[in-house]
C-alpha cells in the first residue's frame, strides 16, 4: 500500500532523521497498437487524475518531481497535477526513459508479430520482446539507436544516488516499466532477467515505494494501486 507522507511533527521527525520516500510511478495507459504509442489514452488521463486525487486526499507533499523526456511521462504528470492541485516544477532525467521495444524486436530479425490488437498478435509481441530483452541484457544484440543494457541500468540507478545526496523528504518519480523494474531489481540484488518479469507485471500508474537516507535506498512496496482499489475503478486497471 502507499504510505502517505506524514504531516506536522511526524514529517519534521522524518526529515530531521534524513529519511524520505521515493514514489516510483509507472506512466498512465498509453496508446498501445496505435501509430503513436507515446501519448496517453483517454483512460490514461483518468488514471493519472485519480492518482493525483489520491495524493491530495492523503495530504501528500513532494520535495521534487522527476520524469523522463517522453510525452507519456509528461502527460502523466499533467494528469496527476490536475487531480492533486500542486504546481511543482518538473526535473527531467533522461535515465528514466524507456527502452525502444520496436528497435529491440527489429534487432532479432524475426517475422513481424502481427496485429497487436488481436490476442495472438499481443502474445507474439511480448514473446519477442522477452527474447529481445534477454539478448540485449546479455550483449548478444545491439538495437539501433539504443545504449547497452549496462549504460541503460547505470543511467536509471544514478537517479537513486542523486535523490539520496540531494533530498531528505518525499520525491515523486514518473517513468516507464523498464527503468522502474531495473531499479527494483537493483535494490533487490536480483539478476537482469528478473527485471523482465517485474517489468511485464507493472500496471499503469502503479506506485512502488523506496525509502531513502543519505546512505542507502530500500524497497518498501512494489506495483501498488491504492487509488484504484474501489469497485468503481477496477476496470481502470491496465498494463499497456
Amino acid at each position: 500500500m502507499i504510505v502517505a507522507a506524514a504531516t506536522g511533527g511526524d514529517d519534521s521527525r522524518r526529515q530531521n532523521a534524513g529519511m524520505g520516500t521515493i514514489h516510483l510511478v509507472r506512466h498512465a495507459q498509453a496508446s498501445f497498437g496505435s501509430d503513436d504509442y507515446d501519448r496517453l489514452s483517454p483512460l490514461g488521463w483518468q488514471q493519472g487524475r485519480r492518482l493525483g486525487e489520491h495524493f491530495r486526499a492523503h495530504g501528500m507533499r513532494f520535495e521534487a518531481v522527476f520524469t523522463g523526456t517522453l510525452r507519456r511521462h509528461h502527460e502523466t504528470w499533467q494528469a496527476i497535477r490536475e487531480g492533486w492541485g500542486e504546481p511543482l516544477d518538473v526535473q527531467v532525467w533522461p535515465g528514466l526513459n524507456e527502452y525502444d521495444s520496436a528497435a529491440l524486436i527489429a534487432a532479432l530479425h524475426a517475422p513481424a508479430p502481427g496485429d497487436p490488437h488481436t490476442p495472438e498478435g499481443y502474445r507474439a509481441h511480448f514473446r519477442l520482446l522477452r527474447d529481445a530483452l534477454r539478448q540485449w541484457m546479455a550483449g548478444v544484440i545491439s538495437p539501433h539507436g539504443m545504449p547497452s543494457y549496462e549504460a541503460f541500468r547505470t543511467a536509471a540507478v544514478a537517479l537513486l544516488d542523486h535523490v539520496r545526496q540531494t533530498h531528505r523528504g518525499d520525491v515523486l518519480v514518473i517513468s516507464s516499466g523498464g527503468p522502474i523494474a531495473t531499479l527494483v531489481a537493483h535494490l533487490l540484488g536480483a539478476s537482469p532477467e528478473v527485471s523482465i518479469e517485474l517489468n511485464l507485471r507493472l500496471r499503469n500508474t502503479a506506485v512502488s515505494e523506496v525509502a531513502h537516507t543519505p546512505k542507502r535506498c530500500t524497497l518498501v512496496s512494489f506495483n501498488t494501486l491504492p487509488h484504484l482499489a474501489a469497485p468503481q475503478h477496477r476496470d481502470w486497471i491496465t498494463h499497456a
